[in-house]
């Protein structure tokens, strides 16, 4: 009996001499209680599919399991869109971050909040919980700027780009503005030229729906093929037990689907070439006391007058830098021209925009679906829209003001004139849609409204000048080769089609190459010179492989020709593409090739190189913005820049330092869709899912990427079976 007292005081000591464990915070005990009724199931490309019972619970799934593959995009990403760069990167970001700011104005994100309706608010603050528990539970990640996230501040990115259309505002002409010691007169004159040569890789995406008379299983098909910077969104499956069942890419720290599809819909956007930010030139009038106004008709208004404070990394610390802005009733004052502080005005509603991105997730129908899309809020991009019911759309930006069409609206207009105000927006009946052409197809790559689906599009005579300010583009030339007339579509030759190797740019260009050849006399020194490489291109069928050297000597070609005719054809306020084609010369055209050649054979030892051995996908580390090494592995990848009117995109070039071209924006995430009783999918993202170098699923997914051979997707829980690599609560190591 005394031995077992003995025992008994000597396990009393032991217990006794641990430390007690911390009291959880009620915070902490919250998470953890939330966490217990969520289920991430990581299948084996490791992509995240979040089930629970709420909406709001999935949400907070959905936000640690992106926190777990990349913590820094997610967190990077409300950075910018909350103007606080300049505090994790230093003082040359102070400008960009006075953009946000001019939009993102917190206060008015915390009114939001409180007046959401009770459903989003839920959501936010699933959102919120979600990256403050893996920030809990995740002591070694040390966050750049964002100690504890808010839920008012998903608000400040509530759509699928960043910054959407606040970023069309120049930086440049921002900082000659606001860094002057006082607001100038005149600035640079923003040139409309500028934008005419696009920089190295066009940006947008790829969207295709096609109607059930055009597939082999008469169910209706969408493709959805954005071109991003790579490593920008997130694959993933959100599934509740209130009605949410999607999947698709989310861009990282978004709580929403962005292109994807739930069960009976899916939904594809392409940057639209709409015109829907204006510019006005303000008249404006210092008055006796410092302050100003600006002209609307015979009034006189006061022009509002901003403190904005912009912090900014500075040795150890932070330092802060102060702006006074000014705002008319359209917007803020972003530069002035010839005597003319000039206005901004554009979409500014983050609430209504969060609603319509999530609520959109959950429409299974084209009636739910064009509901949502009355919130007009989607206001740089286009939708491709398919369903189960055998439904196709086309839809145009769904944020399009009424103005009077006898201004010319590309250009600013005069602000003291009342007839340049906004009259309300376009309705959708007033917009150039293409809903269930009898053609059986749509599509758009960035281009106009008015080849949507071919022959039976919308007519632009129809339409306002400022209804759409594009054409058509190398891609949109190649979509409609790939479309129109073709019948039997099934997966795999949609696919097919998006992965198709069509050039169309050079079935323009290389002729008119061959012809200044054949006309060259036999004394221009280049005829000889680039011969071989003419005989070459004469038999080249104008598609790209991993195996093919005309490809090669065809893009190093043009790229030359783009670089050398493009300060002309802004002179000339013609595209590259009309210059290079009717005003470029004949020996420009020798010498381009020449040029190609040359460039060829020194960076690679022969000219006759195949564009695979160029070519390249290389992921190294999980920085933003990627180096690359030539000595490191690397990829072939048989596709080649939109540029030149391939739909599947990459946008390589060479970087210091190396010879190869290494693509870092294009084809992101590709996914092929059939609607029906069942959903059926395919898909790739680049690389892969998880940033962290050490994973398996860093670069598990590179090959299929380069090559187009994208996988099944696991869209039912059944589907999982066989395929999962590990079920968890969040939480749990």
């Amino acid at each position: 009996m005394k031995k077992l007292a003995l025992i008994c005081v000597i396990a009393l000591a032991s217990c006794s001499s641990q430390p007690a464990a911390p009291p959880v915070s009620p915070e902490v005990a919250a998470w953890q209680k939330r966490a217990e009724g969520v289920t991430i199931i990581r299948d084996d490309w490791g992509i995240p599919h979040i089930y629970a019972k709420t909406d709001a619970d999935v949400v907070f799934g959905l936000m640690y399991a992106q926190a777990e593959d990349d913590f820094n995009r997610v967190e990077t990403n409300f950075i910018n869109a909350q103007g606080r760069l300049a505090e994790a990167e230093g003082e040359a970001e102070i400008y960009r971050d006075l953009r946000m700011k001019l939009f993102i104005d917190p206060e008015n994100l915390k009114a939001d909040y409180a007046r959401a309706e009770p459903w989003l608010k839920a959501l936010m603050d699933g959102w919120a919980d979600g990256l403050n528990f893996y920030l809990q539970t995740h002591p070694d990640v040390t966050p750049r700027v964002i100690k504890k996230f808010e839920p008012w501040m998903a608000l400040s990115f509530s759509e699928g780009s960043i910054g959407g259309d606040i970023e069309r505002v120049n930086i440049g002409q921002l900082e000659g503005f606001y860094g002057a010691a006082a607001p100038p007169t005149s600035t640079a004159r923003f040139d409309s030229t500028d934008y005419l040569a696009p920089p190295a890789e066009p940006t947008g995406s790829n969207g295709v729906a096609i109607a059930g008379a055009n597939t082999a299983s008469g169910k209706a098909q969408l493709l959805i093929n954005p071109h991003t910077s790579f490593f920008f969104r997130e694959e993933a499956q959100m599934v509740s037990e209130e009605g949410l069942n999607a999947y698709g890419a989310l861009t990282w720290g978004q709580f929403f689907i962005y292109q994807g599809f739930n069960d009976k819909a899916g939904w594809m956007h392409t940057s639209s070439s709409v015109d829907n930010i204006d510019e006005y030139l303000e008249t404006v009038t210092k008055k006796t006391d410092g302050t100003y106004t600006y002209r609307v008709g015979t009034e006189e208004r006061p022009l509002v007058a901003e403190k904005i404070a912009v912090p900014y990394k500075s040795g150890a610390g932070l330092a802060t830098k102060e702006f006074t802005v000014y705002k008319t009733h359209r917007g803020p004052v972003v530069r002035a021209v010839d005597g003319k502080w000039v206005s901004v005005r554009l979409m500014n509603e983050p609430l209504k925009a969060l609603t319509q991105s999530y609520s959109r997730t959950k429409a299974r129908n084209l009636d739910e679906y064009k509901k949502v899309m009355a919130l007009h809020t989607n206001s740089s991009n286009n939708t491709l829209y398919a369903d189960a019911d055998g439904n196709i759309a086309y839809f145009h930006s769904n944020f399009v003001p009424k103005r009077d069409p006898k201004f010319d609206w590309t250009k600013p207009v005069d602000g003291t004139n009342p007839a340049t105000e906004w009259n309300g927006l376009h309705s959708f009946a007033e917009s150039p849609n293409s809903v269930n052409p009898p053609n059986g197809w749509v599509y758009n790559t960035n281009n106009y409204p008015y080849s949507a689906a071919g022959a039976n599009s919308p007519k632009q005579k129809d339409y306002p000048a400022y209804m759409d300010s594009g054409s058509e583009n190398p891609r949109s030339v190649h979509a409609i080769r790939v479309l129109d007339g073709k019948k039997g579509f099934t997966l795999e030759s949609l696919i097919g089609a998006a992965y198709d190797s069509y050039l169309p740019e050079f079935e323009i260009q290389i002729p008119l190459l061959l012809k200044a050849h054949a006309q060259a006399p036999g004394s221009n020194p280049f005829k000889a010179k680039v011969a071989d490489a003419v005989a070459l291109l004469k038999d080249w069928d104008y598609r790209w492989s991993a195996a093919s050297v005309p490809t090669s000597v065809a893009v190093f070609y043009g790229e030359d020709l783009w670089q050398r005719v493009s300060p002309a054809a802004r002179k000339a306020g013609v595209s590259v593409y009309e210059y290079m084609k009717s005003k470029a010369t004949p020996q420009e055209r020798l010498e381009s090739l020449a040029a190609a050649v040359d460039k060829l054979q020194a960076d690679f030892g022969k000219w006759q190189t195949p564009w695979g051995d160029i070519n390249r996908f290389q992921r190294n580390t999980a920085d933003i913005v990627q180096q690359f090494d030539d000595a490191k592995p690397s990829t072939p990848v048989m596709f080649a820049s939109a540029r030149w009117g391939s739909l599947a995109s990459f946008g390589a070039r060479a970087y210091p330092g190396t010879k190869k071209w290494y693509g870092t924006s294009g084809n992101s995430f590709v996914a092929v869709i059939e609607f029906g009783d069942q959903v059926k999918a395919r898909a790739v993202t680049a690389g892969g899912v998880n940033s962290v170098p050490g994973s398996k699923h860093f670069n598990d997914q590179a090959d299929r990427y380069a090559t187009g051979n994208l996988r099944d997707v696991y869209f039912y829980r059944a589907q999982l079976e066989g395929h999962t690599e590990r079920t968890y609560k969040p939480g749990q190591p």
